[in-house]
C-alpha cells in the first residue's frame, strides 16, 4: 500500500480530513525549503506536495510562478531536487507528492524519471498538463514503479469524464476549486460547492477527493470540508509566508500556520 493511501485510511479511522501543503523546492533556497518542511511536519500537515520549478508553469498563479522563478535562479534543477528529497526522507516518512510539468518527464523518458524519483522517496505525481487521453505510457511507467498518479478535474468537467479520470487516478483525485490559476480567493462561489458534491457522488468513496486552488485560511478550509472534500490543498498561502519570513523564522511561522489549518480540518 502506498504512503498516500495509508495516510488517507489512517485519517478516515480517526474521522479526520487531510491537509495537503504545497511548497516550491528550492524556494527561497534549499535551507529554507528544509525549514518549511520541518514546520509543515511539526504543524501536522498530512501530505507535502513539492513543486519542481518549470520555465512555463501554465497552471500556476503569480505567487507560485514567482517562487518557481526564484528557485530556478538559485540553481534548482532535477539533480538538486533529488538531493533535497533524500535529505527530507532522512527526517520524515510523510507522504511526498511531486508536482511538475509533463515535458520534464517526457525529456528523460517516463520510466527513467519515475523510477529515479521513486527511489529517493516520492510517492505520487501531479502533472497539471497531462491529458488523460495521452497518458498511456505515463500510466504504464507509474504502475510499474508503484507511483500514485494524481489527475486534476475542474468544476466544469463532465460526469463521464470525471469517471474516466478517476479510473486512472490513484492516491487522490485533485479538484481545482476555481476557474483560472492558483492563488488566494476572497470567497468561493456556489459552483465550487456544487462541483465538490457532484464529484463525491460520482466517486462513490472509490478514491479520496482533494480540493485546491485558492484556499488560504482556516475559514475557507472549513467551508471546503463542509462541502464534502476529503482533503484540502493549500499552496500560495504557504509560499507568501515563506517569502515574507526571515530565514530563521520560516520553520516557526510555517508550523503555526499549519496548525491553524489542520485544526480547521477536524470536525468539532
Amino acid at each position: 500500500m502506498s504512503r498516500i493511501k495509508s495516510k488517507f485510511q489512517d485519517l478516515k479511522s480517526k474521522n479526520q480530513k487531510a491537509l495537503i501543503a504545497y511548497i516550491m523546492a528550492g524556494f527561497p533556497n534549499e535551507k529554507g525549503t528544509l525549514s518549511a518542511v520541518r514546520g509543515l511536519v511539526k504543524g501536522g500537515a498530512d501530505i507535502i506536495e513539492l513543486g519542481m520549478p518549470f520555465s512555463d508553469p501554465l497552471a500556476d498563479g503569480p505567487v507560485i510562478q514567482n517562487a518557481g522563478f526564484h528557485a530556478l535562479q538559485k540553481g534548482m534543477n532535477f539533480e538538486k531536487f533529488l538531493v533535497l528529497v533524500k535529505k527530507i526522507r532522512k527526517e520524515t516518512d510523510i507522504p511526498l507528492v511531486l508536482m511538475t510539468y509533463t515535458n520534464l518527464l517526457y525529456r528523460q523518458g517516463y520510466e527513467k524519471f519515475i523510477s529515479t524519483v521513486k527511489k529517493v522517496g516520492i510517492d505520487g505525481l501531479i502533472l497539471p498538463d497531462m491529458s488523460v487521453d495521452e497518458s498511456k505510457d505515463f500510466l504504464q511507467a507509474a504502475k510499474k514503479h508503484k507511483m500514485d498518479t494524481i489527475f486534476l478535474i475542474s468544476p466544469n468537467t463532465s460526469s463521464e469524464r470525471i469517471k474516466k479520470i478517476a479510473g486512472v487516478s490513484s492516491g487522490f483525485l485533485y479538484l481545482v476549486s476555481v476557474f483560472g490559476t492558483t492563488g488566494g480567493q476572497q470567497q468561493f462561489q456556489d459552483y465550487t460547492t456544487h462541483a465538490i458534491k457532484n464529484a463525491k457522488k460520482i466517486l462513490d468513496s472509490k478514491i479520496p477527493l482533494g480540493v485546491g486552488f485558492g484556499v488560504s485560511n482556516p475559514d475557507q478550509v472549513r467551508f471546503i470540508i463542509k462541502s464534502g472534500a476529503d482533503a484540502i490543498i493549500v499552496g500560495s498561502a504557504f509560499l507568501r509566508l515563506i517569502e515574507n519570513a526571515p530565514s530563521e523564522k520560516i520553520e516557526g511561522k510555517i508550523e503555526s500556520f499549519t496548525k491553524s489549518l489542520k485544526k480547521a480540518t477536524i470536525s468539532e
